[in-house]
């Protein structure tokens, strides 16, 4: 009987560990679906919460950057999940890494942004505490890196499906984007401006550079205006750059973490007429009346949630629509949003999340 007991204990399947590949091209192993993550970004909190009906249940540790995802966006995650008040608290992606806080946390997966991820030494250190480290993308590549990011999160927690059926959602509606821009010439390509937090400190201008949101003006049809001295995601324009470049579209970012500033305020705290106010106190700076975006009144207002984010897509068709009107006059970017709060997302998006001056 003892030998027949270990034969059939011998034919049994060895249980397969799940393969994970990061954006860095890193090949890590884990053996059954996470089941406590430390992400070091509240974005990655709304990328789970597209596949997963509980994302705060996977989650161990976060750093409880409430401005990157907006004050009345928690406050709807924490109405729902209770749990993420308990969450531990680790190191933002803006922050200094702390190993030990890492290792503390006790996580089965690690998760860190590609900008921010652990040194050599760092992550051996971590390792060496068994805890795997994986590295995603939604900031500096936001194109190329999102479907790899998520694919990740899904394997990794075991909603792979409900991850390939987002992207594939996702990519259906890049490819009409993609479509309505065939034949378009560099002529017809507009010079587009968009500076992230604007007007948050007196000196000019944010900028996205070779990356970043720079990558979707692009993708959808403008020239990103920064992408021609800025070398990396994301830098400063100063303001006689800008007035020579002469934007034909100007699109300010901000949110609810502009309080106090002169900045956008635009997201579910605020009323369209509060956003629009707001605006035009942005525009209303030195320098930019003579802007052609102004005089041609192509100026618009972006909550800063809508960037560095699983929810890009929004970003993607509401820039089409203002670099090209023309071209995407028929794009319906609100039913967008209400096809990925009916059919994915834990937690709906509230607006206004975009805005035009007039």
């Amino acid at each position: 009987m003892l030998a027949l007991a270990l034969v059939l204990l011998a034919a049994r399947p060895a249980s397969a560990d799940i393969a994970l590949k990061d954006v860095t091209g890193r090949e890590v192993k884990i053996a059954a679906p996470a089941k406590r993550l430390l992400i070091d970004d509240g974005r990655f909190l709304i990328a789970l919460s597209l596949i997963h009906p509980d994302p705060v249940s996977v989650i161990a540790a976060w750093p409880r950057d409430i401005n990157r995802i907006g004050k009345r966006t928690y406050e709807a995650y924490k109405a729902r999940f209770p749990a993420i008040d308990g969450l531990a608290k680790v190191a933002s992606s803006a922050g200094a890494l702390s190993v030990e806080q890492v290792v503390a946390a006790k996580p089965d997966l690690a998760v860190f942004s590609l900008g921010s991820q652990p040194s050599d030494e760092e992550r051996a250190r971590i390792e060496a505490a068994g805890i795997p480290v994986v590295v995603i993308d939604f900031f500096t590549h936001p194109l190329t890196n999102l479907e790899p990011s998520l694919t990740l999160l899904g394997k990794a927690t075991g909603r792979e499906e409900q991850a390939a059926a987002f992207l594939a959602f996702r990519r259906a509606h890049l490819d009409v984007v993609k479509d309505k821009l065939a034949g378009l010439k560099d002529s017809e390509r507009p010079r587009v401006f968009l500076e992230p937090h604007a007007a948050m400190t007196a000196d000019c201008c944010n900028s996205p550079g070779r990356g970043n949101v720079g990558d979707i003006i692009e993708a959808v049809g403008g020239t990103n205006i920064g992408a021609a001295v800025i070398p990396r995601a994301f830098g400063k324009l100063n303001l006689e750059y800008v007035i020579s470049q002469d934007p034909q579209v100007y699109i300010a970012t901000g949110g609810s973490h502009m309080e106090g500033t002169a900045g956008l305020l635009i997201g579910p705290e605020y009323s369209p007429e509060r956003a629009r106010e707001t605006l035009a106190r942005v525009i209303a700076r030195p320098g930019f009346a003579g802007l052609a975006a102004v005089r041609d009144k192509r100026v618009h207002g972006l909550s800063h949630q809508m960037l560095n984010s699983p929810l890009d897509l929004f970003t993607v068709e509401i820039l089409a629509k203002w670099i090209h009107p023309e071209r995407f006059a028929d794009l319906d970017v609100d039913k967008t949003v209400d096809e990925v709060n009916s059919r994915f997302l834990a937690v709906p998006v509230e607006g206004p999340n975009w805005i035009d001056l007039d």
